[in-house]
């Protein structure tokens, strides 16, 4: 049996048709079914949840007190029945197909503990289109391909992943003290357990993207958050190209600290115009490759600024976060505050 797994919380305009893309499922060769952890919604989810569970078999839901992600992934994965688990966004719709290519890619791998493809974004207006287009690019994201497309392959990380029950088992579920970064650090432990992860983009899914700079800048400032506690977690950094917008970040502010003590008259003479020059080269240099990024995928002139906008949202919002964490997590060894552990969207 295959199980997939949702995580819900408030998600009353989004959760039907996620439903209903699994219902529009061709046979997969197995039987299935659907576990919707759900956070005490209070905006009529659960009203909904009772209707399809009444109405089909295959869908289940149950309830998730302690409100966050990984809580919620690990309740539903307890509930399951399956020998493969699928894990699912409460924003997110499936190809036709999805079941079925997730399960014949299982059989055809059976090196890799994990199986997953391409989430494409779906867009509602021309800024989360923009949006949308900044977390599809290489600029944008790094070499996810899960987000930017490529050649089937072994990768270090997917989302919405189908992943062996005897693995899950074997490695542990997921870690509960990660509200962002969970399925991550869960590759992470995959991939040093031995197992490996395919991609493959007729593995087909699509998410609703965050519609606001705000959103998205949140977002990101907590990604790079609680990557560190994660790092912390595992003594290691897991994985290099994630450490590069904090290194960005922390060049810009010692070059333009230089750069002011340099007009403050702090520096000799033969140290002059260091600061200035790294910090111009710096800020130069992100911003001709962001615009040649932002043109390649951009329709107007419009697009181009606001896919410029969001780049900047991600880099330095991740960096930003990335730096408050080393604070945190390294400097001072504490743990998250309670505030930081809330579930957010």
């Amino acid at each position: 049996m295959i199980s997939v797994v949702i995580p819900c919380l408030n998600e009353s305009r989004y959760i039907d048709s996620t439903l209903q893309s699994l219902l529009d499922q061709v046979d997969p060769g197995e039987d299935w079914e659907v576990i919707i952890a759900d956070g005490r919604s209070d905006d009529g989810t659960r009203e909904r949840l009772d209707f399809w569970q009444q109405e089909h078999d295959q869908f289940r839901w149950v309830d998730n007190p302690k409100r966050t992600t990984p809580q919620a992934l690990n309740a539903g994965i307890e509930a399951s029945k399956g020998e493969t688990i699928i894990i699912l966004g409460a924003h997110a719709q499936v190809d036709s197909d999805f079941l079925l290519r997730n399960a014949e890619l299982l059989r055809a791998h059976p090196e890799s503990g994990c199986v997953g493809g391409v989430v494409e974004q779906v867009h509602g207006s021309d800024r989360s289109r923009q949006i949308g287009a900044a977390m599809s690019t290489l600029f944008g994201v790094g070499d996810a391909r899960f987000r930017t497309g490529g050649i089937a392959g072994h990768v270090d990380t997917v989302a919405f992943g189908a992943y062996r029950k005897e693995v899950l088992d074997e490695i542990g579920w997921f870690d509960e003290a990660l509200v962002r970064n969970q399925d991550d650090e869960l590759n992470y432990r995959l991939l040093h357990s031995g197992w490996r992860i395919w991609f493959d983009p007729r593995i087909r899914s699509s998410y609703h993207v965050r519609s606001t700079y705000d959103k998205l800048l949140k977002q990101y400032h907590q990604y790079g958050y609680w990557k560190v506690f994660v790092n912390r977690k595992h003594s290691t950094i897991t994985t290099w190209r994630q450490t590069i917008p904090a290194i960005f970040i922390a060049l810009l502010g010692v070059s333009g600290l230089c750069w002011t003590l340099e007009l403050a008259g702090f520096w000799n003479q033969m140290w002059d115009g260091f600061g200035a020059s790294i910090f111009v080269s710096a800020g130069l240099l992100w911003l001709i490759a962001g615009l040649g990024s932002a043109i390649s995928v951009s329709e107007s002139m419009r697009d181009v600024l606001g896919i410029l906008r969001a780049y900047a949202m991600i880099h330095f919002g991740y960096g930003w976060g990335y730096w408050r964490g080393i604070f945190r997590f390294l400097i001072l060894r504490s743990n998250p505050r309670e505030h930081a552990v809330k579930l957010t969207r």
